[in-house]
């Protein structure tokens, strides 16, 4: 097969069905934008309609039924050559993400791409491993539990992880045995679009792994599909509740939600100041602050406050000097999204300044492209806006506690819970803190982290259901009992 072709200069701008490119159906299209300039990348992308979701639909399901008997050696090298060709293409693959995200490649673009690589390697090797339950047979009956795979699946991907997120839903999916529609978001559809060939060279069989690109109406059609038995779903939550409302209204299809977060770190007196400072610092300024669990607000004990809160200020002012070009090898923080998304943020920081007191940033960067200073507002009250919403920018709050207990219902006071962390030194104080956030996750001497083998996912409406682990291969599968009558003659 001929080798990968696709790149900023030639860009991807079919729907990839049944292991074809083929043009969309529907004649809406829809436009993309480089954040660094403003210029347009290209206004031909194709927003799959009602017909195309219809037909990779029917593809999908033709295909299920020989998937799901795929032997597991097969499939699981099926799975780890994909991954193969994601780590061989990883450069291309993050240009096309990097030309409408502007995400650096040093600091984002082959760390995202290489995690989607990882994420289909950790899966393939769950394929044979992935095993059901025997019971005692005492009452003369056996029971077995069997994982059996769901049959069409879709996965609809966030614009600020478009390449990591495909390896999230798409992996554990494939592994289990189910065929898999891939929605990329909008705002950046193009990597997404370039796995066509990819796919085909690993060994997919046509209609197991498919690609349309499209707007919020796309994901509604996948989400309201009475043949699709899952979405998985990353993104807001107004459109997580749209998509659970749909997902229930249709055919009660399963649903995995991953709504974001506002997540808190908590910093104790007797902590590594410097290792403290450091992960809040990476985990505002990472991806412009365009991330599900960044820390976005952070609590520091009296004791510590004022000689934190000028650490804290000095290294964001460090990181903001690396903001530029992020096609420039040195770039470390590139442009926010898009304009829709540069006004959303340049907002919440005007609002901000009646409601907490700029520490540092608070500035567009350039007088072209999307960038943005970090910002970090002090002593903001609970019912604050800027306390209260995700901002999904590179902006914080930091107030100061006294006490544990106070601190801890400060953390606790909003919808989110996606990601939280303490620092400390005193282990006891970690683990009680860690057992009384309200959070799916919590990092102790680090936050705003992941691991493909853990599972990932937050409480409250910061979403429902898991990824990653064992538990991404559960939310994928039915569990099926089996009875065996053994006194049966």
């Amino acid at each position: 097969m001929a080798d990968f072709e696709f790149s900023a200069k030639k860009l991807p701008l079919k729907l990839f069905i049944n292991n074809e490119y083929v043009d969309s159906k529907s004649d809406k299209k829809f436009s993309v934008y480089n954040p660094k300039d403003e210029k347009l990348v290209s206004d031909q992308v194709p927003c799959a309609g009602e017909r195309d979701v219809d037909e990779a639909v029917a593809a999908a399901e033709a295909a299920f039924p020989a998937w799901r008997k795929v032997p597991a050696a097969e499939r699981r090298d099926i799975l780890m050559k994909f991954a193969a060709l994601i780590e061989k293409h990883v450069e291309p693959l993050a240009e096309l993400t990097r030309v409408t995200l502007g995400a650096p490649y040093s600091s984002f673009g082959k760390f995202e791409a290489g995690m989607a690589a990882e994420a289909f390697k950790y899966n393939a090797g769950w394929i044979d491993k992935f095993a059901g339950e025997a019971y005692p047979q005492e009452n003369g009956f056996m029971q077995i539990t069997r994982n059996e795979p769901l049959g069409v699946t879709a996965g609809i991907v966030p614009w600020n992880g478009p390449m990591g997120t495909v390896g999230l839903k798409a992996a554990p999916a494939l592994a289990t045995g189910n065929c898999f529609i891939l929605k990329p978001s909008e705002k950046t559809p193009l990597a997404a679009l370039a796995l066509g060939p990819l796919i085909k060279e690993a060994g997919f069989p046509p209609g197991v792994f498919q690609v349309l690109s499209g707007d919020g109406s796309t994901g509604a059609l996948l989400a309201s599909h009475m043949r699709v038995r899952k979405v998985s779903f990353t993104g807001s939550i107004p459109t997580g509740k749209k998509i659970q409302k749909m997902a229930a209204e249709s055919n009660l299809k399963r649903v995995t939600l991953e709504l974001g977060g506002k997540s808190p770190a908590v910093v104790f007196d007797d902590c590594n100041l410097d290792n403290a400072v450091t992960w809040c610092v990476n985990a505002l300024a990472a991806n412009t602050g365009q991330v599900c669990f960044a820390a976005t607000r952070v609590y520091v004990q009296e004791g510590i406050f004022d000689k934190f809160a000028e650490m804290y200020k000095a290294k964001l002012e460090e990181r903001a000097k690396t903001i530029g070009d992020p096609d420039q090898q040195d770039t470390i923080m590139g442009p926010l999204v898009d304009e829709a998304q540069f006004k959303r943020v340049s907002g919440f920081i005007e609002r901000g300044q009646s409601q907490g007191t700029i520490l540092t940033g608070g500035k567009r960067v350039g007088d072209s492209g999307f960038f943005i200073e970090p910002t970090v507002f002090q002593n903001v009250n609970n019912d604050a806006e800027i306390y209260q919403q995700e901002i999904f920018g590179p902006v914080s709050i930091l107030n100061s506690f006294k006490t544990e207990e106070e601190v801890m219902k400060k953390a606790n006071a909003t919808e989110y819970g996606l990601m939280a962390g303490v620092f400390t030194q005193d282990i006891n104080k970690a683990l009680r803190v860690a057992s009384d956030f309200d959070s799916g996750m919590v990092g102790v001497n680090c936050v705003s982290m992941m691991f493909l083998n853990a599972p990932f996912g937050g409480s409250k409406q910061s979403g429902l259901g898991r990824e990653c682990g064992r538990h991404a291969l559960t939310a994928f599968t039915e569990l099926k009992t089996i009875m065996v009558n053994m006194t049966y003659q």
